[in-house]
């Protein structure tokens, strides 16, 4: 699916950059980390070399299991992994939101998840963080009303990475969210919320018990 658009893309790790470009070579992509301000600012500084951005899409997260029983709840690592899940997508938009608001139109991209309205509680500082970005987002499009930003939330269920590929449990292609993200966007919607995802938000309304327990029952702690 092309649009015809410039892209750039950012990541921490240079191999998964040099393997999107093989893909497609005429992608911008340079290394960078979301937890860095530096790091950040060189990205903003980079993109306006090219001539600025009309959507930027944050998508940075880390998936990872915390065991308070076990005891295996390192504060470090809570706190890291809660830095790059919600911190750095605040880094991001703070760094572009006086760039985008110089754009005619732009738009703002948050990649939350299905977990944020139905925890997975083996993973309760991923869950946490996508709340947040929800509760974020949706403040965020409050204040920007008019503006002519428009601040999009997209809702993923699971897809197929390397960071959920020890869950036996359906999963979405990357291609497939891709083409629903892009469907739902061109059509205007605000809150995009992909196949499983719209059944998990439904039932965290009508049935947030049960819809609790089933989850967990499923992602039981290995």
């Amino acid at each position: 699916m092309q649009r015809g658009g410039e892209v750039v893309i950012n990541g921490r790790s240079e191999s998964k950059l040099d393997a999107a470009r093989e893909v497609l070579p005429q992608l911008e992509a340079g290394a960078g980390d979301v937890t860095d301000n530096a790091a950040v600012e060189r990205l903003a500084a980079r993109c306006d070399e090219l001539g600025g951005i009309d959507v930027l899409i944050n998508n940075a997260g880390v998936l990872r299991e915390v065991s308070y029983v076990a005891g295996e709840a390192s504060v470090e690592d809570q706190l890291s992994e809660l830095d790059i899940d919600f911190g750095g997508p605040l880094r991001i938009v703070n760094a572009f939101l006086p760039r985008l608001a110089e754009r005619s139109e732009a738009a703002i991209v948050n990649v939350s998840s299905a977990f944020a309205f139905v925890p997975m509680a083996s993973a309760p500082i991923y869950c946490a963080a996508k709340a947040a970005t929800h509760s974020w987002t949706r403040s965020l499009r409050y204040q920007l009303a008019g503006s002519g930003i428009t601040v999009v939330e997209l809702m993923p269920p699971l897809v197929e990475t390397p960071m959920v590929t020890a869950y036996e449990a359906p999963k979405m292609t990357a291609e497939q969210l891709a083409m629903n993200f892009v469907r739902g966007f061109e059509k205007g919607k605000l809150e995009i919320t992909p196949g499983q995802a719209s059944s998990l938000r439904a039932m965290s309304k009508w049935a947030p018990n049960f819809i609790f327990r089933a989850l967990n029952n499923q992602f039981a702690y290995r």
